[in-house]
C-alpha cells in the first residue's frame, strides 16, 4: 500500500511541477475612449520557436488571457477587425503578468493577425472562423467528426449540424451551395482531411439588402474552406467493403471546386444498415425553400403523403439494403448571374418485423389490450431534383427563382397477428403511393433609396397525392358501416385516393428605413389553396369480381378552398440593448367546400398580432421573446364526409362544417457563447393554447375506432423546457442536456369529453478529451421517462442509456474507433425489464502519405437482436419491439483520388 502512495504522491509532485511552468499573462483590451473591446484576437508567439503557443478571444469586459511557460519570450499580438493591430514583447516570469491594451480604430479589414500564424478560432464580426487542424487529431474520417470536435458544435439525433443550439439551415463549400436544405448530406460525406476551415455564419441572410431589416437571430450557416490543393481540383474517394452473408459497401465520391463552377458526386450502396437518405430526410427535405411569410399569422394546411409507411427506428431493420446517388453543381455564368441545383435518387428495401402491446382507451373509463406482431416488407424509391438562378446585375436588385420536385414511389406489404382477448386475427395490409410535388418561387430584392427597399416573393405549389390502401382479413370490423358481402371467404377490401393540391403564395414588403436603428415594415400578400379530393372503396370478392361501394356515405368528391388576403404592419427599433419588433396583420379568410351536392362557404376577418424583444445582454449573448397568435386551417380530407379507411382497425369521416382554429405560442430563449473560456449555454421555455381547435371524436368499437373531426371549446396546452450547456478545456470538454414536455390535450369519446396528459423527460451529460496526441475516449449518461395519463390507461416508461466511444491512433498506421451504448427499458408496473446494448467499432490501417487504407468495421459486435420504443396518439399508447439485422464484420478498402 505504501508502494503505491508513493507512486502517487511523485506523479502528484511531477504534474504539480509540471503545472509551475505555466503562468498567465491578463489584461484588458480597449478602445481609445477606454469601452472594452469584447471578442478581439490574442495570440503569443514563442520568438525562439516562432510558433503559436496560446491564444485567446476577449470576454464582454475586455478582458484576455493567456497561458504562457515561465522563461520564454513572445510576441504578444492584438487584432480586430476595424482597429489597428497591437503588438507587444513580453517575457513571461514565475509569477502571472498583466497588461492593459488600448487599441484605435483604423479604416482596415482584419487581416488574421499575420498570415504567419492561424488563430485557432477567429471572430469576424458574426463570423467565427475555426482551423480545423488546431481541433482536429487526425483519426477523423467525415466532415462530421471534424465538426463535433469544434466548442459549440454538434450533431443531433436526426444527423444535421446543430451550432450554438441552433440548427444549420445552409451549408456551403467555397462559397457555394452543397445540397441546399439538408446539412446532414454534408456532414455525412465531405472528407474530414480536405477540410481546412469551418466558418459559422451567424445571423445569416444571402439577400444582402435584407440584413438588418429582418430578424434573423435563428439564422446559422456553415462555409467550408478546403485545404490548399483541395479547392481548384478533383478529389474523392473510393470506399470498399465485403464480409459474410453477403454484406456488401461500396461508397465512391467525387468532387471538383473552382472560382467559377463545383461540381459534386456522392454514390453509395450497402446492405448493413447504413441508410444515407430516409424517408424522414426525404420528408424534411426543405431544398432550401424559405418558409413563407413566417410572422404573417396563418397556418392553411395542405396534408402530406399521409399513407403511413412504417420506418427503420434508428435504421436498424432485420434487413436493409440500400442504394444511393446524388449530384450537386453550381456555376458562375456571369459575374452577376449564378446558376445551380442537385438531384437525389434513393433506393431503400427494408424488411421490419414488430411485437407491439397497444392500450386502447373505451369508453366508461374502460381500456383494452391489443398484442401484435407484424412483418413488414417494404420499397421505397425517393427522388428530387432542384435548379437555382440568382441574377444580381448590382447591388440594388436581386432576381430569385427556384424550382424544386419531389417524388416518391412507395410499397409496403405488411401481415398483422392481432390478438385480443385470447383471440386471434391475421390482417394482410399493402400500403402504395406515388406521390409528385411540384415547388417554385420567384423573389425580387429591390432598394429604391437608402429609406425605400421593396421585396417581392411569390411561391407555387402543386401537389398530386394517389395512396392506394387495400387489406385482407378474417373478420371486417366494420360490417355494421360498409355494405359489403359477407358471404367471402376473406374481406378483401380496397381504397383508391386522388388529392391534388395547388397553392399560390405572394406578397410585397416595403421597408422605410426611417433612422440607423429603426424601420416601418409594410406587407401586402395572399394565400389562395385550392384542393381536390377523391377516395372510393369496394370489396374484391372470391370470384375477383368487385363490389363498389357507391353512395355519399362512401366515396368523397370534395373540392376546397381557402382564400388569405392580408395587410402587416411591423416597426423595428433597436434602443441600446434592446431590440424591439411589434406588430399586427390583418387579415381577410374565405372558405368554400362543395361535396356531392352540398356547399359550404364562410367568411372570416382576423386581427393577429406578434411582437419580437431582443435584450442583447453582451455580444454574444442573449435574451429573446416571442409572442404571435396564429389561426389555423386544416386540410381538404377534414372536411371530406364519407368514410375513409386509415387501417385495418380504424375508419375516418370529415366534417363539412369546419371552422379554423386559433392558436397562442409564447416563446423565451436564452443563448449565451462565451469564447473566452469556450462556454456555451442554451435554454428555451415555449407554451402553447389552442382554442377553438381541431378535437377527434371517437367511437370506439373494442380496439377498432370510428372518429370525425369537430370544433370545440375545450382547449388544448403544451409546455417545453430545453436546456444545455456545453465547456471546452484544454483536454477535455463537458456536456449537458435536458428537455422536458409536457401537454394536455381534450377530445372526445362519444362525444363525452376525455382528457389527456403527457410528460416526456429526456437528459444527458457527458465528459470526453480532446487530447492532440493520446487516445480520446467520450463517457455519457441518457435518462429518459415518458409518462402518459388518459383516463383508465396510464402507465410510465424508463430507459437509461450509459455510452462510451473510443478514437485513438496507435503503433503510428492504425486508427481504431468504438462506440457502445447500454440501454435499460422498463416500465412502472415492472410488465416490461429489457437490457440489450450495442458495440460498433472500425479499425483501419493506413501509411503516411498512402492514398491507400484498409479496415475492418463491425456492427452490432454483441449480436443483439431487438430494440425497443414507446409511442401514443390520441387514444392509445403502445410499447414495441423491433427485430435487427444480427452481428456482421465486413473488411474494406479506401482509396484516395
Amino acid at each position: 500500500m505504501k508502494k503505491y502512495f508513493f507512486i502517487l504522491l511523485m506523479l502528484c509532485a511531477g504534474l504539480s511541477s509540471f503545472a509551475q511552468e505555466d503562468v498567465n499573462l491578463k489584461g484588458i483590451v480597449t478602445d481609445d475612449s477606454g469601452k472594452a473591446i469584447e471578442m478581439a484576437n490574442v495570440i503569443a508567439v514563442n520568438t525562439e520557436t516562432n510558433l503559436l503557443e496560446s491564444y485567446c478571444v476577449t470576454n464582454h469586459s475586455g478582458l484576455y488571457k493567456v497561458k504562457l511557460k515561465s522563461g520564454s519570450v513572445y510576441n504578444i499580438k492584438i487584432s480586430f477587425i476595424g482597429f489597428g493591430a497591437k503588438e507587444f514583447r513580453y517575457e513571461a516570469t514565475e509569477e502571472d503578468g498583466n497588461q492593459d491594451v488600448s487599441m484605435s480604430e483604423e479604416n482596415s479589414l482584419l487581416n488574421e493577425v499575420d498570415v504567419t500564424y492561424t488563430m485557432p478560432v477567429m471572430v469576424k464580426g458574426d463570423t467565427i472562423v475555426y482551423d480545423t487542424d488546431s481541433f482536429t487529431t487526425g483519426t477523423e474520417r467525415k466532415l462530421k467528426d471534424v465538426l463535433v470536435s469544434l466548442p459549440g458544435v454538434e450533431m443531433n439525433d436526426d444527423g444535421q449540424i446543430e451550432v450554438e443550439g441552433k440548427q444549420v439551415q445552409k451549408v456551403m463549400v467555397e462559397g457555394k451551395d452543397f445540397f441546399d436544405g439538408d446539412s446532414k448530406i454534408a456532414a455525412d460525406n465531405i472528407p474530414a482531411d480536405a477540410v481546412s476551415k469551418v466558418e459559422v455564419l451567424r445571423n445569416f441572410n444571402d439577400i444582402g439588402q435584407m440584413q438588418g431589416l429582418t430578424n434573423d437571430e435563428d439564422n446559422i450557416a456553415l462555409n467550408i474552406r478546403l485545404k490548399k490543393g483541395k479547392d481548384k481540383f478533383w478529389f474523392g474517394e473510393i470506399t470498399a467493403g465485403a464480409g459474410p452473408d453477403e454484406k456488401y459497401l461500396a461508397h465512391p465520391k467525387l468532387f471538383y471546386y473552382s472560382p467559377k463552377f463545383s461540381l459534386n458526386l456522392i454514390t453509395d450502396a450497402n446492405n448493413i444498415g447504413e441508410v444515407p437518405f430516409t424517408r424522414r430526410d426525404f420528408m424534411n427535405f426543405s431544398g432550401g425553400f424559405r418558409n413563407f411569410n413566417p410572422g404573417g399569422g396563418s397556418s392553411i394546411g395542405v396534408g402530406s403523403n399521409s399513407l403511413g409507411i412504417s420506418t427503420a427506428q434508428n435504421n436498424r431493420a432485420k434487413d436493409i439494403d440500400t442504394k444511393f446517388a446524388a449530384l450537386n453543381f453550381s456555376y458562375e455564368l456571369k459575374d452577376n448571374w449564378d446558376i445551380g441545383g442537385f438531384g437525389i435518387y434513393s433506393y431503400t428495401g427494408t424488411l421490419m418485423e414488430t411485437e407491439q402491446v397497444t392500450t386502447y382507451e373505451l369508453e366508461d373509463n374502460q381500456s383494452q389490450v391489443e398484442k401484435s406482431i407484424s412483418k413488414n416488407d417494404q420499397e421505397v424509391n425517393l427522388g428530387l431534383f432542384k435548379f437555382n438562378s440568382v441574377y444580381k446585375p448590382n447591388a440594388n436588385f436581386q432576381f430569385d427563382y427556384d424550382i424544386f420536385v419531389k417524388q416518391s414511389d412507395d410499397d409496403e406489404e405488411e401481415e398483422v397477428l392481432s390478438t385480443v382477448n385470447d383471440e386471434s386475427d391475421r390482417i394482410y395490409q399493402l400500403k402504395q403511393q406515388k406521390p409528385l410535388t411540384l415547388q417554385q418561387s420567384a423573389n425580387i430584392y429591390y432598394t429604391a433609396s437608402e429609406k425605400h427597399i421593396f421585396a417581392f416573393e411569390g411561391q407555387h405549389l402543386y401537389q398530386n397525392e394517389d395512396p392506394y390502401y387495400n387489406s385482407v382479413r378474417d373478420e371486417f370490423a366494420f360490417t355494421s358501416l360498409f355494405p359489403v358481402d359477407n358471404s367471402v371467404s376473406l374481406y378483401n377490401i380496397s381504397q383508391d385516393k386522388r388529392i391534388i393540391t395547388n397553392k399560390l403564395d405572394a406578397k410585397l414588403d416595403y421597408y422605410l428605413v426611417t433612422g440607423d436603428k429603426s424601420n416601418l415594415q409594410f406587407t401586402l400578400g395572399t394565400t389562395q389553396n385550392h384542393q381536390n379530393y377523391d377516395t372510393g372503396i369496394f370489396q374484391t370478392l372470391d370470384d375477383n369480381s368487385k363490389l363498389e361501394m357507391e353512395g355519399e356515405e362512401f366515396e368523397n368528391d370534395v373540392k376546397f378552398n381557402v382564400s388569405d388576403l392580408f395587410f402587416g404592419f411591423h416597426y423595428k427599433l433597436k434602443a441600446g440593448m434592446f431590440t424591439f419588433n411589434p406588430g399586427v396583420t390583418i387579415h381577410q379568410y374565405e372558405t368554400k367546400s362543395t361535396q356531392h351536392s352540398k356547399k359550404v362557404k364562410d367568411n372570416l376577418t382576423s386581427v393577429l398580432p406578434d411582437i419580437y424583444v431582443n435584450m442583447q445582454l453582451k455580444k454574444s449573448e442573449n435574451l429573446r421573446f416571442n409572442y404571435r397568435i396564429t389561426r389555423t386551417f386544416t386540410d381538404v380530407s377534414k372536411y371530406a364526409e364519407a368514410f375513409v379507411l386509415n387501417n385495418y382497425n380504424s375508419v375516418y369521416s370529415g366534417n363539412p362544417e369546419l371552422e379554423s382554429s386559433l392558436k397562442h405560442n409564447v416563446s423565451l430563449n436564452f443563448f449565451s457563447f462565451n469564447m473566452f473560456n469556450f462556454t456555451h449555454m442554451f435554454a428555451n421555455i415555449s407554451y402553447t393554447k389552442s382554442i377553438e381547435g381541431f378535437k377527434n371524436n371517437v367511437i370506439p368499437m373494442g380496439i377498432n375506432q370510428v372518429s370525425s373531426t369537430i370544433n370545440s371549446d375545450l382547449s388544448d396546452e403544451s409546455l417545453s423546457v430545453n436546456t444545455r450547456y456545453q465547456r471546452t478545456f484544454k483536454n477535455f470538454k463537458v456536456s449537458a442536456k435536458a428537455n422536458v414536455s409536457w401537454s394536455e390535450s381534450n377530445n372526445l369519446v362519444n362525444s363525452e369529453p376525455t382528457k389527456s396528459e403527457s410528460i416526456n423527460q429526456n437528459y444527458t451529460g457527458s465528459i470526453g478529451t480532446n487530447f492532440k496526441n493520446a487516445p480520446n475516449i467520450e463517457l455519457g449518461y441518457k435518462y429518459s421517462i415518458n409518462q402518459y395519463d388518459r383516463g383508465a390507461i396510464s402507465s410510465t416508461y424508463y430507459t437509461k442509456r450509459p455510452f462510451a466511444s473510443l478514437d485513438m491512433a496507435f503503433l503510428k498506421n492504425f486508427t481504431l474507433t468504438a462506440e457502445y451504448d447500454f440501454y435499460s427499458y422498463t416500465d412502472r408496473e415492472k410488465t416490461i425489464e429489457n437490457e440489450y446494448s450495442f458495440l460498433e467499432a472500425d479499425l483501419l490501417y493506413r501509411k503516411k502519405d498512402s492514398k491507400w487504407e484498409f479496415g475492418i468495421k463491425g456492427k452490432n459486435l454483441l449480436n443483439n437482436d431487438s430494440l425497443d420504443r414507446n409511442s401514443e396518439n390520441n387514444f392509445s399508447f403502445t410499447s414495441s419491439t423491433y427485430y435487427i439485422q444480427p452481428r456482421y464484420v465486413l473488411f474494406t478498402v479506401k482509396y484516395d483520388i
